[in-house]
This record gives C-alpha cells, sequence and structure tokens, in this order.
C-alpha cells in the first residue's frame, strides 16, 4: 500500500503537524462545500491520510467545525481589542492599522467564517450560539463608531463588518482589478467619519 501524501505544517511535533493539516483541508472544504457537503472522506483525501489517521485526532466533522470556529471567534476577539483599545481621538492611520488587522485576520479565517454563516451545521443550537457571537462582535464594533447617529451600535457594528467582509471579498477574490491600498483607504476615511 503506497505512503499518503503529507500536507506539510512547519513546526510542532509530528502529531501537531498532521491535526494542523487536517483541521486546514477542513477549513477550505468548508468553505468550497458548506458543511453538508463535506463527508469525513473528503477531508482524509485533501489531507492524505486514512479514515483511522483521522479518528485518532477528531471523533467527527463537528469536532472539527467547532474547532475552526472558536479559532476564528478567538481571533476575531483580539482584533477587536485593538479595536476598543483606539482612543476616541485617534488618527486615520491608527483606524488604518485596524483595517489592514482585519483584513489580515481575513486572510486566515475569512473563506471559513463567511461559509459558516451560510452552510454551517444545521442545528438550532449552532445558530443561537452564531448570532450570540455576531450580536456581540458587532456592539463591540459599533460602540467605537458614536458618529454613526442614532443607530443602535449592534446595527452600526453589522453594517461595517458588512461593508470590511465585501471589501477584503472584493480585493482577494473578485475578477476585477482592485487595489488593497485604495480600499483600505477608503474603508478608513468611512470608519474614520464615523468615528465623529
Amino acid at each position: 500500500m503506497p505512503e499518503p501524501r503529507r500536507i506539510g505544517v512547519a513546526g510542532g511535533s509530528r502529531a501537531e503537524r498532521t491535526r494542523e493539516a487536517i483541521l486546514d483541508a477542513a477549513r477550505k472544504l468548508f468553505y468550497e462545500r458548506g458543511y453538508a457537503g463535506v463527508a469525513v472522506n473528503a477531508i482524509t483525501e485533501a489531507c492524505g491520510i486514512s479514515r483511522a489517521g483521522f479518528y485518532t485526532y477528531f471523533k467527527d466533522k463537528r469536532e472539527i467545525f467547532d474547532i475552526l470556529s472558536e479559532r476564528a471567534y478567538r481571533d476575531l476577539r483580539e482584533v477587536l481589542a485593538g479595536w476598543s483599545a483606539l482612543p476616541a481621538g485617534s488618527s486615520a492611520d491608527d483606524v488604518r492599522g485596524f483595517v489592514r488587522d482585519y483584513f489580515v485576520y481575513m486572510d486566515r479565517h475569512g473563506a471559513f467564517a463567511m461559509a459558516g454563516a451560510h452552510s454551517g451545521p444545521d442545528d438550532d443550537g449552532f445558530r443561537a450560539g452564531y448570532r450570540r457571537m455576531q450580536t456581540r462582535v458587532s456592539w463591540i464594533l459599533g460602540q467605537g463608531l458614536p458618529g454613526a447617529g442614532a443607530h443602535s451600535p449592534e446595527v452600526v457594528g453589522s453594517a461595517v463588518f458588512g461593508l470590511l467582509d465585501r471589501s477584503w471579498h472584493t480585493v482577494r477574490a473578485q475578477s476585477v482589478t482592485v487595489s488593497e491600498d485604495e480600499m483600505v483607504d477608503l474603508l478608513t476615511d468611512m470608519i474614520v467619519g464615523m468615528r465623529g
């Protein structure tokens, strides 16, 4: 029997590298096919391990999805902690730094986060948890935009996240050539205007 191909993941023990390879393969597949469209066999094929090897590290694909969700949420909280730390009179460069940090976050988690929002597990627990998380992070972002008028922080934050997410997607995935620097500058100008 031929040796399965290995996906290289830098650092850590062989077990850690294998575990990360499984998570990376699953992240890409969830984005491409949605949660329901990904079987364990597809994950094992994508990272070159056996089914038995998969079950050495994870009990099922839901465990993987939950781990990826938690990592994305943890990293988003870090980006938002930087946002929350900006003083009211912060400079456009400070806001530009936040926008760039958000793009870096999306480079790592965006495809998964966007897929999870639209094609995650079909159960009430997941949907309720996802709504709570979205409301919380939208509130955090919206709190820092008092110049947005009489709208609630959740609404303001949701609108700005939509703008940031779509802008990132346009820069990274659209066939129309858009300059990342120009997009970041435009987003910065808009957000600075909303900060009041």
